[in-house]
């Protein structure tokens, strides 16, 4: 990383700090020395991740991702308590929804793409001229999913969402070279965070307990922050999270007649 800005203690904000992967890429950056900052809109989430990390190279803001004008006043605030600089944005916020298209409130749709999506792009415009100041190496990592890479049934507004963040990713990978700042997708798998304990719409199950009954990969939250931490210091695109994605990104590339098949007859529980 450069060692422009005021200070060299390098400095990571996360959103969806308040818990799940978040909390755990705040919590194995800080242990590694970073200065840590966190938004969410979950204010007691935010203390609780705060209250884990030791030492005083830690800071919250309230921050709706929905909202471009907050995201200014975020991270100029993140940016002052971190002496002066951000080195990596972790635009990890989101929510999940599923359910077929047509049985699918607008509010619903609305919300998938507000946060999902637009609040991933307002992250990365308010952080530019940050990562702009502490390149090269400063870098921008985007959480898109296994849902980025495959069209999954009964998910397709949050499948629109997640495969336009890898498509935005890319982009940006190309805008941003010349300023030498890196960009990245984190895809991960499913994962067991708060997302998956939902109840299922169409039983009494949580989303985790289905998919454990199915025989679907549900990794633990801890398999993430290292790939998040290759990706601040790698040079790929598309980082995955999972035997699952992994594997799935390596068919889709290679034989995406065999993935189209797969989802159609079983979905995603499908032992690929």
């Amino acid at each position: 990383m450069s060692n422009n800005g005021s200070n060299t203690r390098r400095a990571i904000f996360i959103t969806g700090g308040g818990s799940g992967i978040g909390r755990a890429v705040a919590l194995y950056f800080a242990e590694r020395g970073w200065f840590v900052g966190i938004g969410d809109v979950n204010q007691q989430g935010m203390e609780d991740t705060l209250g884990m990390i030791e030492g005083g190279f830690k800071y919250s803001h309230k921050l709706d991702v929905r909202d471009r004008d907050a995201w200014d006043v975020a991270l100029k605030a993140f940016a002052t308590a971190a002496g002066g600089r951000i080195d990596v944005l972790f635009n990890n916020a989101g929510i999940g929804h599923g359910g077929p298209v047509v049985d699918q409130p607008s509010e619903e749709v609305v919300a998938l793409l507000d946060v999902n999506l637009k609040g991933v792009i307002y992250g990365a415009q308010a952080a530019y001229p940050h990562l702009k100041k502490t390149a090269p190496g400063s870098a921008l990592v985007n959480t898109a999913s296994l849902a980025g890479i495959i069209g999954a049934p009964n998910l397709s507004v949050y499948c629109a969402t997640k495969w336009a963040i890898r498509g935005f990713t890319q982009s940006l990978d190309a805008e941003w070279a010349s300023d030498g700042i890196k960009v990245s997708a984190l895809c991960p798998g499913f994962i067991d965070t708060p997302i998956i304990e939902q109840i299922s719409a169409d039983s009494n199950q949580s989303v985790k307990e289905t998919l454990v009954d199915a025989g679907v990969e549900v990794s633990p939250v801890s398999t993430v922050p290292k790939v998040v931490w290759e990706a601040v210091h790698g040079d790929k695109l598309d980082y995955t999270v999972g035997k699952t994605a992994g594997r799935l990104l390596f068919l889709k590339r290679w034989m995406p007649g065999r993935v189209r098949k797969e989802m159609r007859s079983q979905g995603i529980g499908a032992e690929l």
